[in-house]
């Protein structure tokens, strides 16, 4: 008796695992995107230390046209392919540059915003073209186009430094107390950062490199981009990609 009671405690604890592990798989109902929350005005927190953004209310009425509950994950930026690829996220999706690069790593949706890599100076800089950075002190968000757009310019080479921060944020904070002589960044995040602090920045009118922002997907999950791209594709036709682009940009800037 004693050996039938401990076959079935065993078999009972084996099931339990399996039920267990089988429970513990991912909901296909959700989505997990990851984003840089430093990254406004596509995704950021705001005062009152909440996600928000044009690509956080797109994502949120994708995820509505899904029939899906979606999360922002934070994550570290220079780190999402790896996150995407082993499941922990199931999107990219903060201003995320479409590059052939990057083609290799995940699958895009068609592209949705314009944008190009930009010059930032101090209103008072002596800068004031691409060749003006020649011995002077850059920064940069790591592994982001920024880098990209820079390492593609002859000017590279005659910087006399290039300083890589973890997020706009760190390299705007850089620049303003004159650690830096100029930032490289994103045209969209420059002027929503030049609009919060008038008369502190200024844009230089020559740019680096234009560029697309697109959603990224894991590899081998062509179901899931198909589905995305029917949500942005209804959310471009019924008027609500347009209206969330006059919220945060004063324009539609939205690509059809």
């Amino acid at each position: 008796m004693k050996k039938a009671a401990l076959i079935t405690l065993v078999l009972g604890m084996m099931l339990a695992v399996l039920a267990g592990c089988s429970g513990s798989g991912k909901d296909d109902n959700k989505l997990v995107i990851g984003i840089d929350d430093k990254f406004a005005p596509m995704g950021f927190r705001d005062e009152s230390n909440e996600i928000v953004g044009f690509d956080i209310d797109l994502a949120r009425a994708a995820a509505e046209k899904m029939g899906m509950e979606v999360t922002f994950q934070p994550i570290d930026w220079k780190a999402k392919e790896s996150e995407l690829s082993s499941g922990r996220i199931d999107l990219i999706w903060n201003g995320y540059t479409i590059t052939e690069e990057r083609k290799g790593k995940v699958l895009f949706t068609k592209p949705y915003l314009k944008n190009s890599q930009v010059i930032v100076t101090l209103a008072d800089s002596d800068i004031h073209a691409v060749s003006d950075l020649a011995g002077k002190v850059v920064g940069l968000q790591s592994l982001s186009s920024a880098a990209d757009a820079l390492d593609a310019n002859p000017i590279k080479s005659e910087i006399k430094t290039v300083s890589e921060f973890a997020d706009n944020v760190l390299a705007l904070s850089d620049l303003k107390t004159k650690r830096l002589d100029a930032v490289v960044i994103d045209e969209v995040v420059a002027r929503y950062y030049m609009s919060k602090d008038e008369g502190t920045f200024k844009l230089l009118d020559e740019s680096l490199a234009p560029e697309e922002y697109g959603i990224g997907v894991k590899k081998d999950n062509e179901e899931l981009l198909n589905k995305l791209q029917k949500a942005l594709d209804e959310l471009n036709q019924d008027g609500t990609a347009a209206t969330i682009s006059e919220k945060w940009f004063g324009e539609d800037k939205v690509l059809k």
